[in-house]
């Protein structure tokens, strides 16, 4: 092993200096590590690496990467080979090296580069070994970091440590130097600050930034304070319920090569991506495949945090062996007090052998602490301390190493001490919402055991196997029994193979020339001809047409031998009886083995068989001199026969001849199916003679006469059969074919007839096919059961006829030569080893053998030929075997077909290819009994086989789902527990399943996943007999998902009451059982169209779970803003314009929603009711995030980013949330839901709406003092009346002047704004800064102080009500009136269209239709307007548009006269009183003056306190334009102590003709007289005299109000009114309406 040290010293990039900002991958031995990232196009990084080497045929890879805003990309690459490495213990200059910008991989490895690009990198490379440690301790320092690395990053195997041995080679390692190089003042707290300077644009500003867990995109560029992506399993210690693990997994980088953004994967600069274990398993622990390449190990190649800040020794195992893998890769070990006695052990001075057991449970990964100072990226100091003075380097490394691992791993010891749970050793915070995600592993990846699931035990199978080798039945037991049989077939064998038909001598015909006439031996036709009219055998001298020497007896000698003895040729016969002894010694001496069967099958002693051969030799050369016999023929009837007349019948009839006797039936006319019933006797004296059955059709006409004069046969020729005799025995109802007697011969249909045979010395002996029944049947049983143990024999043959061999080679030519002698057909034959085979259905091969068997059967009988029209169930009738036997035989087999198939699984297991087998010809025969029952037997409609082998799977299937769900623990223990000694004894009580767990329920999803994998693996490509109606692994899910969906249902609905398990772990349920569906049942026809029931099952456990998680995500959202606020609200790069807290929030909510989309619910409703729940997250989160914001908002404007940054971070916030809008399904999502979030986009458009107000009047104090300093310079300029056009351009430069001070204060914070709020928020900051520019101006320049005190407390009166006390704090302070020339009116104006441009600034800013319709504009506006209108004006102007100035204008009421008391008004709160008046209008109609009457009648219900005496009266005030000259006021005079006084008095007022009574009102006010002092108002009534002008005259009830009520509009010009100090009509009108009812004493 060797110490690679890599020094990444600079680069020079081809290209512009601010386009890069770059860092350097270093990957070897499937370790990487990173550097920091530097800016500009000659980066100087300086940092060094050191990496284990125990392989120097790889190389290192250099990889440089360029940050981006959210993907990194590859700058370009190097491969340096190892090989190639200088060694050395100092440093160099380093080389520069070309980027090139492609790999070339090799078996998965890169092996170089190509495509140069014109970018350099300075690399310092080389090896340095620890040469100056002695031997002995350099294996000490290198055995105890392994061990250590082995504990800090492997959790479910056990370390032996061999200190006799020589230190063994690693399979891949590699140290960390980087990182046990850390000076001791590093804080190593923050996961990812690692790579993030500052200046880095590291940190991501949107909120796809990162993919949840497990997602499997590329990963862009994270957050800091993002979570990094947890382990895929949930790590509490109980893995049982989890089988991911079955499978190994290879653990090489090339399967997780991340092309974007390598910085992801290690934050540290860690030279380890992937820590997999101490250097070397021990060679016990490597036998027993305790592998550590599990899938926990693997998934945490995810978790960058975590490996980068483990040791980066790692071990690579070669495959375990894939059956033993899955068998024990799945046990996991939490024993975590052994774990602290050996942790201690590992730190003693000399090694010993120990055991190190490391608790399942992997440390969290990345959690986020609440405090996290920046770390610096990791690289060695050369200016370390250190460990020893005298020390070499190399060795301060090991020992540094060892100490720093120690320490950490102390550290981590004492937090689990405490009870908590092992945190990763940079953690010091809480990090509950990363443990709350991790907990739910989404993406379940079960996966069945290779083997075959056995079900049962092997002692029961063979029980099972013994029990149920076929049907008992099949044998005709009776034939095993039946001495007497036995002994004839015993003699008959030996007679059938001492001299057999195949051996017979062929007779030896040549062409002969009859000098006389001669008949043939076998038509006996005459020989035509003049010459070579015939054949003649030279041997035995028979004589036949060429076209009869086929149909003779074939044994030439026999012939010889008859002819012969007949003849009295006495020496030629002794030949003769010589040449067949000798034959027969022959075949005794060449076929031995033939003879020995025969006596072993039928157990007859030695010396009995050697007298039996005798007897049988004798019996064969005594041939047919001593044997006779008689024959009952019956010829019954015949069917499809030829037609032969012209009318297209035939007329038929029969001849029957045996030896030379011959007879004939009579004619049946006209019928092609004749029925005869006639019978005939023959006497047979020539065992080797034959019954000749021919069929003719009689013909009278001449051409038939002419014919019999020259042929004996004048009648037309429709078919024949030859029957040998020898072949007769007992009797026999059978259909024979007719067959032809030439080629040209025309033949067709068959003949029954019933045979009836007594052979002398033989009467009593049962029929050659019974006896060959016992022959067959005791040859199999010897074969099978005495020779070989009860296993059938398959026997060898190839060919078309390889089904007509039954056994081996002798045994086949003893049946064979017996059914040849004796007649027995090969039909017969099959069905009788068919029945033998029944009998032994169940081993192995068999069904194969039978299936072919029976097939060919069914063909015999079943597949009409030209030549027959019998129907196949006839023929099946007439068969030897006995349609009542084979029938029954066929439905006992398929009932204990049907019952073995229910039970396939056991009896035809998966992990047998050979039983497979067995299981496809099963099916294959019951296919081929259904078809013997619908061709053969031509019934109706039997059982469809597939539908009999889908009723067998969904039995068999339900069996076993109760067996499993029975003993689902004792089965998953011993199926997929790795240690025998480790098996979890479950209590009896708790075998099933359980509300205080869910481990039954992932146990059982396992086990029903093994099941079906292995039906759609191993029965459905064996059952493919039918693939449109029978997949067994399309059965097989649907039944187990329709039988675990009852079940699991059903335990839902009760953990639902008791609710005993974590929320985490039902959703791990909820993901296991969705994948389940979505693996093997989603597709199936019967769910295909139909949404599933499980979401219902788990949707409460959801909806809990979505209720923590709000929780989780709150607690987040507090510490997110915490550490956002430490770091001062930073940008999280130049691009971005927010902080990271949005980004981790959104995060966080992404991953969470994550793990909700994952679950792929297919049930719209239940979507529904998650999105609305998870939306209410959303806004409670955002809200509360904007309400932590906007709490605090005010402190922080007087910074300088931070109240810019902050707002746009509620901006992203509304950018995020239209995003995830988006990604819950946008206009599909759920109307509530929707709405939730609709909802919440505007109250986050209010925060920001308030955030901006409150920024801008931050602002204020700056503006008020620059807008004032814009009165002092308005105040200086001069000229008075209307602008002449001459002095425009003075107007535009007292403009420009005027407004210097407020363009200098905009300049400089506009600027800034632009740079750093988000364009929206920007319109929104300038929206409300033009706002208080506006109204700012307003107050300050063009609206006048208030002078008079009474005229001060209205406008502040009306203001309070209308909410515009911000106007009025200065406005109030002033004491000069100055009021603005017509000029200075003109300046401001141009002022206005100056601020008005800035603010839009060409577009940038706000839009010009906004600042046009701007409320605050049009109001400054306004008053600039009235500003130069007369008294009068103004006065109308007021009363035009001031149309409810007491009590709303409601509540008066007109009657015709006073004396009609009005209904009581409507509308009227808290009326103070109420005066009566009477109103007379009258125009001069000359002058067109109006006179204005009015008369005072009383004033009622008067409301006033008082300790002196009341004396109240009426002041009526008319109030208009042009009155300057006219009389005003009346009052009336005062009553004592009356508080509903009467009046009576009149008044007249007269008014301008300028204007009409519209533009006039009446004021009334009730007061009580004081002397000496000012009176005091008791109320105050307004009528304005267009209410009275359609009436002309009327009595009015004024309700009395406290005081003058105005809008804007009225405010304004009142506050111009007020400052006109000369005007006596102005000062007048300000007075009235600023009047209040005065405070009551005693109140």
């Amino acid at each position: 092993m060797s110490l690679l040290c890599v020094g990444v010293k600079k680069a020079k990039l081809d290209g512009p200096q601010e386009r890069y900002n770059t860092y350097v991958t270093l990957k070897v031995q499937n370790v990487k590590s990173t550097t920091i990232a530097v800016r500009g196009s000659q980066p100087c990084w300086e940092q060094d690496f050191m990496f284990e080497i125990n392989r120097l045929d790889l190389g290192l890879t250099v990889e440089v990467w360029n940050k981006g805003l959210i993907w990194d990309t590859m700058v370009g690459t190097v491969w340096i080979p190892l090989r190639g490495i200088r060694q050395s213990n100092e440093e160099g200059p380093g080389e520069w090296l070309t980027l090139d910008s492609e790999v070339i991989m090799t078996d998965n490895e890169i092996c170089g580069t190509k495509d140069p690009t014109f970018h350099r990198i300075l690399l310092d490379t080389r090896f340095e070994l620890p040469l100056d440690i002695p031997e002995e301790e350099a294996r000490y320092w290198a055995k105890k970091l392994e061990q250590l690395n082995a504990m800090r990053d492997h959790d479910d195997y056990a370390f032996q440590e061999e200190g006799e041995r020589p230190l063994p080679v690693p399979g891949s390692q590699c140290c960390n130097w980087s990182y046990f190089g850390w000076g001791e003042n590093q804080n190593n707290e923050d996961p990812d600050s690692a790579v993030d300077d500052r200046d880095s644009d590291y940190r991501s500003e949107t909120s796809n930034s990162i993919p949840p867990p497990y997602f499997t995109t590329s990963q862009p560029n994270a957050s800091v304070h993002q979570y990094s992506i947890s382990s895929r399993h949930q790590q509490n210690g109980s893995r049982d319920s989890c089988t991911d693990s079955i499978h190994s997994y290879e653990l090489d980088y090339s399967d997780h090569q991340r092309p974007i953004s390598p910085t992801g994967s290690s934050r540290y600069a860690s030279s380890a991506e992937l820590s997999q274990g101490s250097s070397q398993l021990s060679e016990d622990f490597d036998e027993d495949n305790e592998s550590p390449q599990g899938s926990d190990l693997d998934e945490e190649r995810d978790g960058d945090s975590y490996h980068s800040c483990h040791s980066s020794v790692s071990c690579q195992k070669e495959p375990v062996d894939s059956d033993k893998e899955d068998n024990e890769l799945l046990e996991g070990y939490s024993e975590t007090e052994e774990l602290q006695k050996k942790e201690v052990e590992i730190f003693e001075e000399k090694p010993k052998e120990e055991e190190i057991v490391v608790p399942d449970e992997a440390p969290p990964e990345a959690e986020i602490p609440s405090e996290q100072p920046e770390v610096k990226p990791v690289e060695i100091y050369r200016n370390e301390e250190e460990v020893h003075p005298n020390m070499s380097r190399a060795k301060a490394n090991w020992l540094r190493a060892f100490n720093k691992v120690r320490m950490q791993l102390q550290e981590a010891q004492l937090g689990e001490g405490a009870g908590d749970l092992p945190k990763p050793l940079w953690f010091k915070g809480g990090g509950a919402a990363v443990k709350f995600l991790r907990s739910i592993d989404s993406m379940p990846d079960i996966k069945p055991r290779r083997k075959s699931l056995p079900l049962v035990s092997d002692l029961a199978m063979s029980l099972v196997q013994s029990r149920k080798a076929g049907i008992t039945s099949a044998l005709a037991t009776r034939t095993l029994n039946d001495e007497e049989l036995k002994n004839h077939v015993y003699k008959k064998t030996l007679q059938a193979l001492i001299y057999p038909i195949s051996c017979t001598t062929p007779h030896n015909f040549e062409v002969w020339t009859a000098t006389t006439p001669t008949y043939c031996y076998e038509c006996e036709g005459l020989l035509w001809g003049i010459a070579r009219q015939g054949m003649r055998c030279t041997e035995c001298g028979v004589k036949c047409h060429e076209k009869c020497q086929d149909l003779l007896n074939a044994d030439c000698l026999q012939r010889a031998a008859e002819k012969s003895s007949k003849h009295g040729a006495e020496d030629r016969t002794q030949n003769i009886i010589m040449v067949l002894k000798d034959r027969m010694k022959i075949r005794e001496r060449n076929k031995p083995e033939i003879f020995e069967l025969i006596q072993e099958v039928f157990a007859l002693a030695k010396s009995g068989h050697v007298q039996q051969m005798k007897a049988v030799k004798q019996s064969v050369l005594d041939g047919t001199s001593k044997w006779s016999a008689k024959i009952n023929i019956t010829v019954v009837c015949a069917q499809g026969l030829q037609a032969k007349d012209k009318t297209g019948s035939s007329d038929p009839y029969v001849t029957v001849q045996v030896g030379k006797t011959k007879k004939r039936t009579k004619t049946i006319y006209g019928n092609l199916n004749p029925i005869w019933e006639e019978n005939f006797n023959f006497e047979c004296h020539n065992s080797s003679d034959r019954i000749k059955v021919r069929v003719w059709d009689e013909d009278d006409d001449i051409k038939s006469r002419v014919k019999q004069r020259f042929k004996r046969e004048s009648d037309d020729f429709l078919g024949q059969t030859i029957i040998e005799v020898r072949t007769l025995s007992g009797e026999m109802d059978v259909w024979y074919n007719l067959d032809k007697r030439t080629d040209k011969s025309a033949v067709s249909g068959a003949i029954r007839l019933h045979i009836s045979v007594e052979i002398k010395g033989e009467e009593k002996v049962a029929p050659y096919h019974v006896q060959y029944t016992c022959l067959h049947e005791n040859l199999f049983h010897f074969l099978t059961d005495i020779q070989n143990n009860g296993v059938v024999k398959i026997a060898d043959a190839k060919g078309d006829d390889a089904w007509k061999v039954y056994f081996d080679e002798t045994a086949q030519e003893i049946v064979d030569e017996f059914a040849m002698r004796f007649g027995v057909e090969s039909i017969y034959q099959a069905m009788t080893h068919f029945a033998c085979l029944s009998s032994k259905y169940m081993c192995p091969g068999v069904p194969a053998v039978m299936s072919t068997l029976l097939a060919n059967i069914n063909a015999y009988y079943a597949h009409t030929t030209a030549s027959t029209n019998v129907s196949a169930s006839d023929r099946f009738s007439a068969s030897n075997f006995g349609k009542e036997r084979f029938v029954k035989l066929l439905d006992q087999l398929h009932n204990s077909l049907r019952i073995d198939l229910s039970m396939y699984r056991n009896n035809f297991p998966a992990s047998s290819p050979e039983r497979l087998q067995d299981l496809k010809s099963t099916v294959d025969l019951l296919t081929s009994i259904t078809f013997f029952r619908m061709k053969v037997q031509e019934l109706q409609s039997p059982p469809r086989a597939s539908q009999v082998v889908k009723d067998c799977v969904k039995a068999c299937l339900n069996s076993t789902y109760e067996y499993i769900f029975n003993n689902c623990h004792e089965l998953y223990s011993r199926e997929y527990q790795t240690d025998p000694n480790k098996k979890a004894e479950v209590p009896p009580e708790e075998q099933g399943p359980s509300t205080r767990n869910l481990d039954f329920w992932s146990k059982l999803i396992t086990l029903i996943v093994s099941i079906i994998e292995e039906d759609k693996n191993s029965y459905t490509h064996c059952l493919n007999q039918f693939p449109q109606e029978l997949n067994v692994g399309k059965i097989s899910a649907e039944v187990m998902w329709n039988l675990f969906a009852q079940d699991m249902k059903y335990a839902m609905e009760e953990h639902e009451k008791q609710r005993l398990c974590k929320s985490a772990d039902y959703m791990n349920l909820h993901f296991k059982v969705k994948w389940l569906y979505n693996e093997y049942v989603k597709d199936l026809p019967a769910f295909k169209n139909s949404v599933p029931e499980y979401p219902a099952w788990f949707e409460p456990f959801v909806i809990q779970w979505l209720d923590e998680n709000e929780e989780v995500s709150r607690d987040f959202l507090h510490g997110a803003l915490e550490r956002d606020k430490k770091d001062g609200f930073q940008q999280t790069s130049e691009h971005a314009l927010f902080s990271c807290s949005v980004v981790d929030v959104f995060s966080q909510l992404n991953q969470s929603f994550e793990i909700i989309k994952k679950l792929e619910c297919p049930d719209p409703k239940i979507v529904g009711h998650y999105m609305r729940r998870f939306a209410k997250t959303i806004s409670n989160v955002l809200l509360q995030y904007s309400e932590i914001i906007a709490k605090d908002y005010a402190s922080y404007c007087s910074k300088e980013k931070v109240p810019c940054i902050l707002m746009n971070n509620i901006q992203q916030l509304r950018v995020q949330l239209e995003k995830m809008f988006e990604a819950m399904g946008g206009k599909d999502l759920n109307s509530e839901a929707s709405d939730i979030l609709k909802e919440l986009q505007i109250k986050l458009n209010n925060v920001l709406d308030d955030l901006s107000r409150v920024f801008a009047l931050s602002f204020q104090p700056h503006i008020e003092e620059c807008v004032k300093q814009m009165g002092d310079i308005l105040s200086q300029v001069k000229g008075t009346g209307n602008v002449p056009a001459s002095t425009c351009n003075s107007v535009a430069q007292d403009a420009d002047n005027v407004l210097q001070p407020l363009m200098d204060l905009l300049d400089s914070n506009l600027t800034l704004f632009a740079k750093i709020c988000e364009k929206t928020v920007l319109k929104r900051v300038l929206k409300e800064l033009w706002k208080i520019v506006m109204n700012t101006m307003e107050k300050t320049i063009v609206l006048p102080p208030l002078t008079d005190q009474t005229g001060t407390q209205l406008i502040f009166n009306a203001a309070k009500e209308l909410g515009q006390l911000s106007k009025l704090k200065d406005h109030m302070v002033r004491e000069e009136a100055k009021s603005l020339s017509p000029k200075q009116c003109a300046v401001v104006e141009l002022a206005l269209d100056t601020i008005k441009q800035y603010f839009h600034a060409g577009g940038v800013g706000l839009k010009k239709t906004f600042l046009e319709k701007s409320l605050d504009l049009q109001s400054l506006r306004y008053a600039l307007s009235l500003y130069t209108q007369a008294t009068d004006t103004l006065i109308k102007t007021f009363i035009q548009s001031q149309s409810s100035q007491v009590h709303g204008g409601k509540g008066i009421r007109f009657t015709h006269s006073e004396e009609v008391y009005p209904e009581k008004g409507s509308g009227v709160d808290d009326p103070v009183g109420e005066v009566s008046i009477h109103v007379e209008l009258f125009t001069h109609p000359g002058t067109g003056e109006h006179k204005i009457t009015v008369k005072v009648v009383a004033a009622n219900d008067l409301k006033w306190q008082t300790t002196g005496i009341f004396r109240p009266f009426v002041e009526v005030n008319m109030i208009g334009p042009h009155l300057s000259d006219k009389k005003r006021r009346f009052a009336t005079k005062s009553k004592n102590n009356s508080w509903a006084p009467k009046f009576n008095e009149a008044f007249q007022f007269t008014l301008s003709a300028e204007d009409g009574p519209e533009c006039y009102e009446i004021q009334i006010c009730v007061k009580d007289y004081c002397f000496a002092r000012e009176d005091r108002s008791v109320g105050i009534a307004v009528m304005q005299l267009r209410d009275i002008i359609q009436k002309g005259s009327c009595a009015c009830w004024l309700p009395l109000g406290r005081r003058i009520h105005m809008d804007e509009t009225g405010l304004t010009v009142l506050r111009i009114l007020s400052q006109r100090n000369n005007d006596e009509v102005a000062k007048e009108f300000v007075k009235l309406k600023s009047d209040i009812r005065s405070a009551e004493e005693g109140s």
